[in-house]
């Protein structure tokens, strides 16, 4: 059974900074594409927020958090981080990471999913 598994979120103030991880089992990770997508409170989108390759050797960001966040991934620990740096209140989300063992980062099209964790960036 695969099983993706976001440690806990947070409350930070503006300017902040806040580390997740997401930890996998039930599968090899190395076999798939990782990505951390959010959902404002009261949306009803989950939002790609990003992306890593399978070694890791590729990221990929939304323009929201580009130069503020970075993803990560220890395959031989099976587990993916976003260390979130310089936090706006507008980060505020639940946050969840997906694997796809396709070739690409759409919500939509992400195999498995975590049961999110909730950030919240005070001003």
């Amino acid at each position: 059974q695969v099983q993706l598994v976001e440690s806990a979120g947070g409350l930070v103030q503006a300017g902040g900074s806040l580390n997740l991880s997401c930890e996998a089992s039930g599968l090899t990770l190395s076999s798939y594409l990782m990505g951390w997508f959010r959902q404002s409170p009261g949306g009803h989108v989950r939002s790609f927020v990003a992306g890593i390759s399978r070694p890791g050797d590729g990221t990929y960001y939304s323009d929201s958090v580009r130069g503020r966040f970075t993803i990560s991934r220890n395959n031989a620990r099976n587990t993916v981080y976003l260390q979130m740096d310089d936090l706006k209140p507008e980060d505020t989300a639940d946050y969840y990471c997906a694997a796809n063992q396709g070739s690409t980062y759409r919500a939509g099209d992400m195999e498995y999913w975590g049961k999110g964790t909730p950030v919240t960036v005070s001003s």
